[in-house]
């Protein structure tokens, strides 16, 4: 498990949780580097001074949405790992996983795709490097087993198939917005029918 770094929880950790969430959106919608600490207290309704009560900085902010997604997404992923399920119900469950992960931490999964290649560089975030070399273990070993146990294609590219299922899915955390007319696990069933059907045998 990466050695993902946990902030410290003030005394009033509902409000926290708002600030954290309020912030991940407008990261997500403006960029890390362009948002203000004032523009995430406006968002909030509050002094930007109130805002240093709760965090330190910026970075501090965007550190515990990023690393609190990845503790999630991994616990989530773990799980499945470690249940030694078949290389296919593998790939399976890691989409559902993944669109589930999508649905509680949307704005994250967003900054996560348009900031961790410069913040990576960073040691504090060195977390997100480490967490994507997992990641992408993870599914290569799920479709290299799936070719070795006849599930997928034998002349399947499997590092193209990985980026192929990886950009499909996370992809959806443009558009996707919680509450709407499909559930996560719907989501994942429809892409899932649309990918499988492209990496089966041939019959």
């Amino acid at each position: 498990m990466p050695n993902i770094k946990k902030t410290a929880v003030s005394a009033a950790p509902e409000r926290r949780r708002e600030l954290l969430d309020t912030a991940a959106e407008v990261f997500a919608a403006q960029g890390y580097n362009a948002t203000t600490v004032r523009r995430i207290a406006d968002e909030a309704g509050m002094l930007a001074g109130s805002l240093y009560y709760h965090f330190d900085s910026k970075e501090s902010m965007l550190d515990e949405i990023l690393s609190t997604f990845l503790n999630e997404l991994w616990a989530g992923y773990d799980a499945v790992l470690a249940a030694d399920l078949g290389p296919r119900e593998t790939i399976e469950a890691l989409v559902t996983e993944s669109f589930r992960e999508i649905d509680r931490h949307r704005a994250a999964v967003a900054i996560y795709q348009k900031e961790s290649r410069q913040l990576s560089a960073q040691p504090r975030f060195g977390y997100l490097a480490e967490s994507q070399v997992r990641f992408e273990k993870a599914w290569l070993g799920a479709l290299e087993r799936g070719v070795a146990v006849g599930a997928f294609r034998a002349d399947l590219d499997i590092r193209l198939a990985y980026r192929f299922v990886r950009d499909t899915v996370w992809v959806a955390a443009s558009w996707y917005r919680p509450g709407g007319q499909h559930s996560p696990e719907e989501i994942a069933r429809q892409y899932l029918s649309m990918v499988l059907d492209g990496i089966a045998p041939r019959e």
